[in-house]
């Protein structure tokens, strides 16, 4: 199983300017605060969007809608990430690309 990369997934999704999920340190507060307990959000979705991984993206597309984006990961995130912005990013992409809205 071969993974294609694409490097241009970040400036797909940052097309507002608001998208800092590259400053993710990828320390894991974010998911030890997660009212859902959901591993995969937001912290490891960040990493394979700053990867390119967007098939890995568009596999958790349902993981992205699941988020309540009640704001608890932002508030306690050390790096400072728009972490519930960056989710919306998330969504408006997947819908133009899934859903061709």
């Amino acid at each position: 199983m071969s993974i294609v990369l694409h490097p241009e997934l970040v400036d797909e999704i940052d097309r507002g300017g608001d998208f800092n999920a590259t400053e993710c340190m990828n320390c894991g507060v974010c998911t030890a605060v997660c009212p859902l307990g959901i591993d995969a959000l937001p912290r490891r979705l960040f990493h394979q969007v700053t990867l390119g991984m967007r098939d890995a993206l568009l596999e958790q597309a349902e993981t992205v809608y699941s988020c309540l984006l009640c704001g608890a990961c932002e508030v306690n995130c050390p790096a400072g990430v728009h972490i519930a912005e960056n989710v919306r990013g998330l969504r408006h992409y997947l819908n133009h690309t899934l859903y061709r809205l």
